[in-house]
């Protein structure tokens, strides 16, 4: 059970680490409480909100996954190299289409509802 407790610890110490030092995990945290607001506001269906959460969900883990490459790119190629640029990049590349989907998701679910409003 210490194994177990220890693990979480280590969990939520990695969340703290990607909310101090990356301004995007930041980013992405605002927009999910928008996300989630507007769901409650505009009385979002389960299904829907089955949605929401798979897509905030995957761009929170895109962003930590891309802050761990990142960091450890870094530490094992702290000069400049291009294959490190590239691995860096196509992190990038995947948190950018994890937040396209995202997006395109939220424009599905929350346009008609907003338009119907105004």
């Amino acid at each position: 059970m210490k194994k177990l407790l220890r693990s979480f610890g280590y969990a939520f110490k990695g969340l703290a680490y990607a909310y101090r030092t990356q301004l995007n995990f930041r980013i992405h945290l605002v927009l999910m409480a928008i996300a989630l607001l507007l769901g409650w506001w505009l009385h979002v269906s389960t299904s829907q909100w089955l949605w929401l959460m798979l897509c905030i969900t995957a761009v929170l883990c895109a962003e930590l996954l891309n802050t761990a490459i990142e960091t450890l790119t870094d530490m094992v190629s702290p000069g400049y190299h291009p294959k490190a640029g590239h691995v860096k990049d196509v992190a990038a590349a995947a948190v950018t289409i994890t937040a396209i989907f995202a997006l395109a998701v939220g424009f599905i679910i929350f346009i008609p509802r907003l338009i119907l409003l105004f």
